[in-house]
């Protein structure tokens, strides 16, 4: 049987509340991916150009450190990896814990909050972050109701 690992990142709570409800529905573990510097609520003004994620969001290199590692995946099979839409993507921070994570061997499903983004090329751009990897295209997650009905339908 399959071990699956709800992985997530959540500048605001939104995701977060999601993620446990994806995480109960999967009976899954679950992970926060943190920042090593919290966003604050400056940080994720998307109307100032010089805004943290806004700078972020137009830097593919851009890498924002971790609190800590990934730590051991090995137990898994599935991965189940949540973020909000930034700029059309996954928050840069996930793409540093995407490179800094053993996904060799995974399927890694994608999902993601948003207020009005759809997922696009989201998958293929983190794809290439960890091609030893199995990616799968998931879906905006609506609320936690979706989340389940999502879930069952992996």
């Amino acid at each position: 049987m399959s071990k699956t690992l709800v992985a997530y990142f959540s500048a605001t709570g939104t995701t977060k509340r999601v993620a446990r409800a994806v995480a109960d529905a999967a009976g899954a573990d679950l992970v926060e991916i943190v920042p090593a510097t919290p966003y604050t609520a400056a940080d994720l003004n998307w109307h100032d150009g010089s805004s943290r994620s806004t700078l972020e969001g137009k830097d593919p290199a851009a890498r924002p450190e971790l609190a800590s590692a990934p730590g051991d995946l090995s137990g898994y099979d599935t991965i189940l990896l949540g973020f909000p839409i930034w700029w059309y993507v996954a928050p840069r921070i996930v793409d540093t814990w995407v490179e800094a994570a053993n996904l060799a061997g995974k399927r890694v499903v994608t999902w993601a909050t948003s207020g009005g983004s759809a997922m696009g090329g989201t998958t293929a751009e983190l794809k290439k972050l960890a091609p030893e990897a199995t990616w799968v295209d998931g879906r905006v997650l609506r609320g936690t109701a979706d989340a389940a009905s999502w879930v069952s339908s992996l």
